[in-house]
Order: C-alpha cells, then sequence, then structure tokens
C-alpha cells in the first residue's frame, strides 16, 4: 500500500489550496529494508542518524538501515518531554543533515521536536501501529507537566514495515484503534465549530479521516488474528490521519473532546488525585465512550435552557491544577468559546444534535471494544469512575479549541 501525497496537494474546492511537506508513505511487508533505496530516490542522503529506543532496536535488528550514526534511547521511563528532549539533543551530532525515527508514538515526537529545532530533515518508520501522530506536523509534548501540541517538522517520507508492525505487542494496535475511533468526535465537533462561528471546515479532509476511520472500523476485529490486511487498514487509517492534519494546518480533523480527557489524565491534575499508566491512545478510546455517551445525553434533552457562555475562572483553574495554573491560563487567555451566546446556541441547536446523532451508536462501539479487548471505562486505565463528571467538566481547559464540551457551560442542564 503507497500513499503518494501528490493527490492531496493543490487547490481545493474549500477554497484552499493544500500542500503536504511528506512525499510518501510507504505500508508494506519488508519495506524497511529499502530505506535506504527509498532515501536515496528521494535526495535524503548526507549525515543521518537513526533513532530508536532500546526494544525498537532490538525489534528491528535485521533491518537497521545504514546510516551516519545510530543512537539508542532508553525504554524505561522514555516520554515525549522537555527530558527526553534534552537526552537527544546531547546525543545528536552538530553535522546531522537528517534523522530516522525508529519507533513509536513518543520517539517520533521526540524527534520530530529535535529535527525541527535543528532545521533538518526527518524520516519516519514505526515499528507498531499505536497512535495518530507519524504523519503529523505538530509534537504531542508533556513540558512541565503541561500537556502541549508543539510544532515540529512532518516527515518527509514514513516507511511502514507490517512485518515489524504485526510482531509488536498487540495491545500497541488496540492503542491505535483507540486513537482511531476517536475521529468520529473531533470531526463531529469541527463542523459543530464550523456552525457556530464560521470556522474554517474541508469537507475532503473531514471525508479522507471518517472514511480511514469506518476502514479500520471494519477490519478491526482482523487484528486479533494478525492478519495483514488489517494492520495495513489500520496503518493507512493513521498515516491518513497525520496527513489530514497536514493539510488542515492543524490537528482540529483528529483531535477534540476525546483528546482533552486524555491530555487531562496525562497531566495529573492535583485536585484530582489521578494517575494513569495506559497508553495514550487506550486514553482516547475511554474519553471517546465518555464524550459520545455525554453528547447523546444532550441530544436528548427535551426542553434544554441555555445561557451565554463563561470562560473558566482562575479559582476553577487552580483547584483543579495548582501549580499548573498559570500555564492553563496562558493557554485559555483567549478563550475559543467566547462570544458565544445564549441565542447563538438555540438557533443552531437542532442542526447540532443532528451531527451528535450521525455518530455511531455507542453501545455498538462498547460491544466492539469489548470484542477486541480494547480499554473501555476509566478503570480499565487506573482512573476511578466517579472521576468521569470531572473529566467531562474540566478537560476543556487543557487545550483552547472550540468543543461542545466547552459549550456544556452553556447549557443549564449540560453538567448533569
Amino acid at each position: 500500500m503507497v500513499i503518494d501525497s501528490l493527490q492531496f496537494n493543490g487547490p481545493c474546492t474549500c477554497g484552499r489550496s493544500h500542500r503536504m511537506e511528506t512525499e510518501l508513505c510507504v505500508v508494506e511487508s519488508g519495506c524497511l529494508k529499502k530505506l535506504n533505496d527509498y532515501l536515496d530516490k528521494y535526495g535524503l542522503t548526507g549525515c543521518t542518524a537513526a533513532v530508536y529506543d532500546e526494544n525498537t532496536y532490538q525489534a528491528t535488528a535485521d533491518r537497521h538501515p545504514r546510516v551516519s550514526y545510530e543512537i539508542v534511547l532508553p525504554s524505561e521511563g522514555l516520554h515525549a518531554d522537555e527530558r527526553s528532549v534534552a537526552l537527544l539533543q546531547r546525543q545528536l551530532p552538530s553535522q546531522v543533515q537528517l534523522i530516522i525515527a525508529v519507533g513509536a508514538g513518543s520517539i517520533h515526537d521526540i524527534v520530530r521536536y529535535c529535527a525541527y529545532h535543528a532545521g533538518v530533515a526527518f524520516v519516519s518508520c514505526p515499528t507498531a501501529a499505536s497512535v495518530d501522530g507519524f504523519c503529523a506536523s505538530v509534537a504531542a509534548m508533556t513540558w512541565h507537566g503541561c500537556k502541549k501540541t508543539m510544532t515540529a517538522a512532518a516527515p518527509r517520507i514514513v516507511i511502514a514495515d507490517t512485518d515489524i508492525i504485526r510482531r509488536a505487542p498487540v495491545y500497541l494496535a488496540k492503542s491505535g484503534f483507540g486513537d482511531m475511533v476517536g475521529k468520529y468526535v473531533s470531526l463531529t465537533e469541527w463542523k459543530i465549530g464550523h456552525l457556530l462561528t464560521g470556522e474554517f471546515y474541508c469537507r475532503r479532509i473531514a471525508d479522507m479521516t471518517r472514511n480511514a476511520t469506518e476502514a479500520v472500523v471494519r477490519s478491526a476485529q482482523g487484528i486479533l488474528r494478525g492478519e495483514e490486511a488489517a494492520y495495513e487498514n489500520l496503518m493507512y487509517g493513521l498515516l491518513l490521519s497525520g496527513l489530514a492534519m497536514q493539510m488542515m494546518g492543524n490537528s482540529r480533523p483528529a483531535s477534540g473532546a476525546e483528546h482533552h480527557i486524555s491530555h487531562m489524565i496525562e497531566m495529573e491534575p492535583a485536585g484530582l488525585g489521578i494517575r494513569s499508566d495506559a497508553l495514550h491512545g487506550e486514553k482516547v478510546g475511554v474519553g471517546t465512550l465518555l464524550a459520545m455517551e455525554e453528547y447523546r445525553r444532550l441530544a436528548d434533552l427535551a426542553e434544554p435552557v441555555f445561557r451565554d457562555y463563561a470562560p473558566y475562572t482562575e479559582a476553577e483553574i487552580r483547584a483543579l491544577f495548582a501549580h499548573k495554573t498559570e500555564e492553563l491560563l496562558l493557554e485559555n487567555a483567549k478563550d475559543a468559546a467566547s462570544g458565544i451566546t445564549a441565542q447563538t446556541l438555540r438557533a443552531n441547536w437542532e442542526a447540532i444534535c443532528r451531527e451528535i446523532r450521525s455518530i455511531p451508536d455507542v453501545e455498538s462501539l462498547r460491544q466492539l471494544y469489548e470484542t477486541l479487548g480494547v480499554k473501555s471505562r476509566l478503570p480499565d486505565i487506573q482512573v476511578p469512575e466517579d472521576a468521569a463528571a470531572e473529566l467531562l467538566r474540566c478537560s476543556p481547559m487543557v487545550r483552547n479549541r472550540l468543543t461542545l464540551m466547552r459549550l456544556r457551560k452553556c447549557l443549564v442542564q449540560g453538567e448533569a
């Protein structure tokens, strides 16, 4: 399976001209063995460093590319944060012109961030179908304890070897599935944002993301059987989601309330006293079901009563996030929902409810989770069930984006 990004470049019916930095994605058995050929073909030559963690170095032992430098980071405690960035930056020779990430989500975010700040090219070699960010032009970082989406390098090419990906622990693929089903929520919220504020919306980007998500859902049970086609579909969907973010210029098509719930858990707010070692996609998968259930409840309100939007106060933020308050005050300084009035919501509520009801039935999706053995409830990710109400109420604080979860503050019966 080959994705030629040229098909996505150029003028679009949305009125914009899309351009992607990623030139090629290959999802095939054994393609990592041909990486040097692809590098030569696309002019990616010169001083090169391949970055692994200890696990991915071993997993790819029979197909390491020829490079100038190999850098192996410790697997234990490796996260996409300022400490891991500093660790890699100390080991990167100044003359490096190309950095290859050989690993899963954390390795990619660390490498793409360092490549961007070094002003060098970046190539992606995923070793697991675990997250949707391989093609992204942003890095999801935990920076001094706060979850941030930071500008980073998009890969020039992506070489996803299904031999390696299928050998990875299956829980990594289940995490990737969780990351993909979140698109049902994020796409709905993007459309709602467009309805309420005239926010830019591209049907082509939305459709390609939705189609990729549905292909993943249709073939998901094949992951349990190790079917190559199922892994190809999952990897294709994850890559296409990243390409959609490149076309958009941000993560709007791929990240909504379900990701904000995940981000809030990852930030370990002092006021909630929660901590989870679950993978990003596992948390997103649980957040997806929480958001879907809540949105369906809102759509079923018999006589909703609306009020003008009121931003989060410093007291609300400080009660949960303590020493991280200043970062979150800065994040929410220009509130994405400011100016949303009761009248605006009332006039658009019927259309909003139609969008909510276009999301797949939450119980059918929950049954698929159970069939696949995908984590579906907060206790599955070490978060107590009674934290749900605060996660729904406060997760919009972590990312200043217009979501229906943020707009629950405008419904008198919204925060049940």
